[in-house]
């Protein structure tokens, strides 16, 4: 496969949403139903059809479209106002709901609904966003959340996020998918938020909540494929093209004949989230699997765009991306990033999840026991920065000593590393608790961005294995593709411990995934909430003021096996992390020199307990 380096795209300047979306002299398009004085407009692009009908589903109605240049087809509707359902009928009687629908009541293979965007009002008026570097991200599954798994249910909870300390929440995908129940990554509608999880404005009452107090809200976007079911496009569009391939078939075609306005689809999502519905981030899933050979790679499209249209606030822009491209993550004049704010940090998440669980199996065999990756990923960010790693058979990374510390999220769980487990085990079942603490009290002090997976500040028991509401015969097969993932696993060579793994597609896999809110006052969690309580307030009192003046990657040492010594300088001071992340104890080492800010372990005479982590300040105050 061939794609355009990310390293040598040539820059190109900002432009606003109608610009960024025009590839000729023509107007640029607009996707989705628009309220005009007259009536309302809908409009399909559908270059594959030499006709449309519109159809509204109240009377019945057909009302053939006008075709007009580039493949798109219009109409305009005198009494089809908000509230009005419709789809469009293609050639062969196929109904399909609008690619661009901002709601679908009866899920994906229903009518579309006419939203009025500006119907909602704000309450939060004077939100004009935080720092990127006051973040501390919570990811949360809407569904699984809560009990009644909605967004108004999880207004509940905000209060409870706020006195943990968390200034950021990340929800998992909410565009529309099929069924019930999703993770979110086989989402099909990319601007309907889910109808299971409520309607639009309900969504925006979230963010309208968060915001009054305090919270930047940032949302999982998939732009490197579509879900198997329910994706109508390619049926009348050119969505995809088999000059690349991914994982889930033929790529998103963002740079063959067509793709202008594939590329105009994904732009004006983007920048729909972020303006309308006020949302201060995104995170932009697997870009290493959206694969473009043009010019103007469109993840440097997205995030020029949307950074054009948001100039009051600022708007954080993450990846997941195991290319790790440090280049799109580079700063311009001031620090600011120009691209994108920051990466997930899986290197982090490996070298501590090793030290934890002593696993060392599939990807984990290049972290296992490595104490120089453990040091590099706490100090630089990326334990890969050029280098062949060998599960891969490839290089793996960029030089990533040139960005801030904050150009990193830190965790020690998330989603993919709980679910994507065979039983989705969270760290806190098979690792012993005194090797969980100290790795959360190492990743929780990092100068890089933490971010925690909902439930982990109470050890939450609950499990987090994939789920999916598919019909037969795709249902089978994602249930059997599911179990045949893990037959290279020694222990499920046996095709009877591999029925073992819970199904995907039943219903009782979904509700075991849903937080017990009533295990915060019984012990353990009791504590362990107590304990992730603590530790965020020191990071907000001795850390986040810090990061403000821009701090680069820090120098480290192993002093022993699964032992560190790592330092950085924030501002006028220096941050020093000592860190035994091993069963053993750590002899003939001294206390870092600065004053201390958190203990996790014991410091001995001469040395370090197991599971010992120490963080000292040196500001010449003490």
């Amino acid at each position: 496969m061939s794609t355009t380096p990310l390293t040598k795209l040539p820059p190109r300047r900002v432009r606003a949403l109608s610009e960024a979306a025009r590839s000729t002299d023509l107007p640029a398009p607009r996707f989705g139903p628009r309220l005009e004085p007259d009536g309302t407009r809908f409009r399909l692009w559908a270059p594959k059809a030499d006709r449309v009908t519109l159809e509204l589903v109240r009377d019945a109605r057909r009302l053939p479209m006008t075709p007009a240049e580039d493949g798109w087809h219009e109409r305009v509707v005198a009494d089809a106002g908000p509230g009005t359902l419709y789809r469009f009928v293609l050639p062969d009687g196929l109904a399909v709901p609008d690619p661009a629908s901002r709601f679908q009541p009866d899920d994906v293979h229903g009518p579309s609904e006419v939203i009025d965007p500006a119907a909602y009002r704000w309450t939060a008026t004077g939100w004009r966003g935080r720092p990127w570097d006051e973040a501390v991200v919570y990811e949360l599954h809407v569904g699984a959340f809560t009990p009644e798994g909605t967004f108004r249910a999880a207004i509940d909870k905000l209060d409870h996020l706020v006195a943990l300390g968390v200034t950021a929440i990340e929800l998992m995908p909410v565009a529309d998918f099929p069924g019930r129940r999703n993770w979110g990554y086989d989402g099909v509608l990319p601007f309907a938020p889910d109808a299971s999880y409520g309607r639009p404005e309900d969504l925006k009452a979230l963010i309208d909540a968060a915001h009054a107090r305090g919270v930047m809200m940032l949302l999982d976007v998939v732009y490197n494929h579509f879900g198997p079911d329910g994706n109508y496009l390619a049926a009348y569009a050119p969505i995809f093209t088999e000059h690349h391939h991914t994982p889930w078939g033929a790529a998103v075609n963002f740079d063959a004949a067509g793709a202008a306005m594939v590329r105009a689809l994904v732009i004006e999502n983007a920048v729909t989230w972020i303006d309308e519905f006020r949302f201060d981030g995104l995170r932009l899933d697997a870009v290493h699997a959206i694969l473009d050979d043009s010019d103007d790679h469109i993840l440097h499209e997205i995030a020029r765009t949307v950074r054009a249209v948001t100039p009051d606030r600022p708007v954080h822009l993450t990846l997941e991306n195991e290319a790790n491209a440090a280049t799109l993550l580079t700063r311009g004049a001031g620090g600011a990033a120009t691209l994108y704010t920051a990466q997930w940090n899986d290197d982090v998440h490996h070298v501590l999840h090793c030290a934890a669980s002593r696993e060392s199996a599939g990807y984990y065999v290049d972290y296992a026991g490595d104490t120089e990756k453990l040091g590099r990923a706490l100090a630089e960010g990326f334990a890969f920065q050029g280098e062949m790693m060998p599960y891969r058979a490839a290089p793996r990374g960029e030089p990533a000593t040139d960005l801030p510390s904050t150009a990193f999220v830190a965790f020690i769980q998330n989603h993919d590393q709980v679910g994507n487990r065979a039983f989705g085990d969270r760290l806190t079942a098979f690792a012993p608790e005194e090797a969980v603490r100290a790795i959360a009290a190492t990743y929780l002090l990092l100068p890089q961005v933490p971010m925690l997976f909902m439930g982990e500040e109470w050890r939450a028991e609950q499990p987090f294995a994939f789920f999916c509401d598919f019909e037969t015969p795709l249902a089978d097969a994602v249930r059997e593709g599911r179990r045949a993932e893990f037959a290279r696993f020694p222990e499920f060579r046996d095709p009877k411990q591999r029925e073992n793994i819970p199904d995907p597609t039943a219903p009782e896999t979904f509700l075991s995934a849903k937080l017990d809110w009533t295990a915060l006052g019984r012990e353990p969690h009791a504590t362990w909430l107590a304990f992730y309580r603590d530790i965020l307030a020191v990071r907000h009192r001795e850390i986040v003021p810090r990061l403000r003046g821009g701090t680069r990657a820090g120098r480290y040492e192993v002093i022993g096996p699964g032992a560190v010594r790592v330092a950085w300088r924030l501002g006028g001071a220096t941050l020093r992390l000592l860190a035994n992340l091993s069963a053993d104890p750590l002899d003939g080492v001294e206390a870092p020199a600065g004053r201390q800010i958190w203990c996790e372990g014991a410091v001995q005479m001469v040395g370090f307990a197991p599971w010992t982590v120490v963080w000292t300040l040196d500001d010449g105050s003490a």
